[in-house]
């Protein structure tokens, strides 16, 4: 993992092998951002103008690199863009600082020691930039033999910190524990299903638990029969690695609150019977993010020491066809006791969740968030860097909305209309596991608040299109898995920390 200091304005005499400096967009050019002044003046006032005769025009996410001046110890400046300052932020926001800190961590793979003189005006300016960078650091190499491949930047320094302000440092320190995390959700998506499924994972849930102190059950598959997990079992009935239920818990001291997230862990999903048709299978390593981010929340939760008790359940399951796997027309009894008709074996997400969540449910947390890649409908609706947010309460909905663009992770407030339940009467059981075909996240939404407890605030994030980026890598983001939502259940559970939340 890449090291993060905080030091003093960047000077003439700074030593590193390259410093990152913002450029803004202005009216008439390209305009040197605050924290790079000694640099401009090593270019005798005139690196706005060299940037521009380079192309640079300071829009987000632009990354011009230049040797520097005679005299300067520090030879390589890499320029970043930071897009036009925000009016309302006076300045620039935090995940604008975010992005540009990420495209420069990016940029500076095989240098040891960077120092990033971006504008700071305070404690979250020193977060964002910290956890830009330690993320845009990120390289999945776990399974390539590339010797020769260049190194993520080993050691960043954010410039214009003061190291010894309590405010500045913890915010250093929080970026540091959350890129870590979110770095290990990232890892997780990432491994392919030969090596992480429901066993393994549980596995690494466990073992976190010893480092950390947490407290970790892990039901296997003679556990879940006697308990009655009809929807786990199901979903696993076609694998040769059987299903896993994992309860993860961290008690904060004085925590007043308590938080239940559920995680959608399907470690492949091949749609089981309903096989996925050719081309739709070979991402599908990714289907257990909603685990992977619950997971790393958890243990976030828990290095920060958050007075607040958090609760995490990794709904573990491989979807297979097999002889012995779920058929379409089969009746699950699902632990709530609701029966469930599969109309279709690759709706499977939702299975597992049903049963997690009526499980979180019985211990009466003040809210319960479920995160899933869950349907290709929300993609439709959203593209690829956006997340869907349902709720049976239109107020959490709306602070699930306003903390995930807090937290730098776009999402959309969606409803949740009556009228799409209809769809899932079923003449043999209680309710059928598909719906409508329009409207296809919606109907996964309503599905799973069936199996919310009354009474219990409930959300439902659908992160299918953020989960796992196919493209080009962007800002922090980088191609592969995301570790999307991670940041934001964290940010719920700092502001349920707080008394704030529910």
């Amino acid at each position: 993992m890449t090291a993060l200091t905080l030091k003093p304005a960047a000077g003439s005499g700074l030593r590193a092998d390259a410093i990152v400096v913002g450029v803004a967009k202005g009216a008439e050019g390209p305009v040197v951002a605050p924290g790079a002044e000694a640099v401009d003046a090593a270019f005798d006032g005139k690196l706005a103008g060299l940037l521009e005769t380079l192309g640079a025009s300071g829009a987000e996410g632009e990354l011009t690199k230049l040797p520097a001046p005679a005299g300067f110890r520090t030879p390589l400046v890499v320029a970043v863009g930071l897009g036009a300052e925000d009016v309302k932020e006076a300045g620039f926001g935090a995940e604008a600082l975010r992005r540009a800190a990420g495209v420069a961590a990016r940029a500076l793979t095989g240098v040891r020691k960077a120092s990033f003189a971006l504008p700071v005006a305070g404690a979250e300016a020193v977060g964002a930039i910290g956890e830009g960078a330690l993320l845009g650091a990120y390289a999945f190499r776990a399974y390539k033999d590339d010797t020769d491949a260049k190194a993520p930047v080993a050691e960043i320094a954010v410039h214009g910190a003061k190291a010894r302000d309590k405010a500045h440092k913890a915010a250093a320190e929080r970026a540091v524990v959350l890129a870590e995390e979110l770095n290990r959700a990232r890892d997780l998506v990432n491994t392919p299903s030969n090596d992480l499924y429901p066993e393994s994972f549980a596995a690494i849930a466990q073992a976190a638990g010893k480092e950390h102190g947490l407290k970790v059950t892990v039901l296997d598959e003679k556990a879940l029969a006697k308990g009655g997990f009809g929807g786990i079992l199901g979903v696993g009935a076609g694998s040769a690695r059987p299903p896993r239920l994992v309860k993860i818990e961290y008690k904060g001291a004085k925590a007043q609150q308590s938080l239940a997230f559920v995680g959608k862990g399907i470690t492949y999903d091949s749609g089981g019977i309903s096989l996925k048709p050719a081309g739709h299978n070979e991402t599908m390593k990714c289907d257990m993010g909603g685990a992977a981010a619950v997971f790393a929340a958890v243990v976030t939760a828990a290095r920060l020491k958050l007075p607040v008790h958090v609760t995490g359940w990794l709904a573990l399951a491989e979807n297979m066809p097999s002889g012995s796997a779920t058929r379409p027309g089969d009746v699950l009894r699902m632990y709530s006791g609701k029966t469930v008709e599969v109309l279709n074996t690759d709706a499977e997400g939702r299975l597992v969740l049903a049963d997690a969540i009526a499980r979180a449910g019985e211990e009466n947390p003040d809210a319960i968030v479920d995160v899933a890649t869950l349907t290709g409908a929300m993609m439709v609706a959203l593209g690829s860097r956006t997340f869907g947010v349902m709720s049976n309460d239109d107020a959490f909905r709306a602070t699930i909305h306003e903390l995930s663009g807090q937290a730098g992770e776009p999402s959309w407030p969606m409803p949740l209309p009556a009228h799409l339940r209809k769809g899932m009467e079923s003449s043999t059981a209680d309710i059928a596991n598909m719906g409508e075909r329009m409207g296809g996240g919606l109907v996964a939404g309503l599905f799973l608040e069936e199996f919310v407890a009354e009474d219990i605030a409930w959300a439902h994030l659908d992160i299918a299109g953020p989960a796992f980026n196919e493209g080009a890598p962007f800002g922090y983001t980088p191609k592969g898995g995301t570790g999307s939502a991670v940041r934001t259940l964290v940010r719920l559970a700092e502001t349920a920390a707080e008394g704030e939340l529910v």
